[in-house]
């Protein structure tokens, strides 16, 4: 019953912005540890972000980070990552994963993640 909807992704240049948001619903995100992944087509999916359930833990892949940043609002039900100096590298369809509660620890492995999203496509073009 939980859904998970991205929203945010478009076309830039690089060196530009873009800002993806994740809207949850049917349950309150405050229970979940949230991550961000990405996949680019002929490629596996991997790990960009991902934040503890009350934000005390944040996880970045070596790529992303000094450029990307994942916040949360609890109160309004949403997950952010803000991307900063996009490369054309940077281009794949990102998803907004949702892990259930229980572990002890934020996992960055697809397979830890419940719930996702239909992905938002971001291109950046050279």
């Amino acid at each position: 019953q939980v859904q998970l909807a991205e929203s945010g992704g478009g076309l830039v240049q690089a060196g530009g912005s873009l800002r993806l948001s994740c809207a949850v619903s049917g349950r309150a995100v405050s229970v979940y540890d949230m991550g961000w992944f990405r996949q680019a087509p002929g490629k596996e999916r991997e790990f960009v972000a991902a934040i503890r359930w009350n934000g005390g833990i944040v996880k970045y892949a070596d790529f992303v980070k000094g450029r990307f940043t994942i916040s949360r609002d609890n109160a309004e039900n949403t997950v952010t990552l803000q991307m900063n100096s996009l490369k054309p590298e940077d281009t794949a369809v990102y998803y907004c994963a949702a892990d259930s509660p229980g572990s002890g620890y934020v996992s960055i492995g697809p397979a830890a993640y419940d719930y996702w999203g239909q992905g938002t496509q971001v291109t950046v073009s050279s």
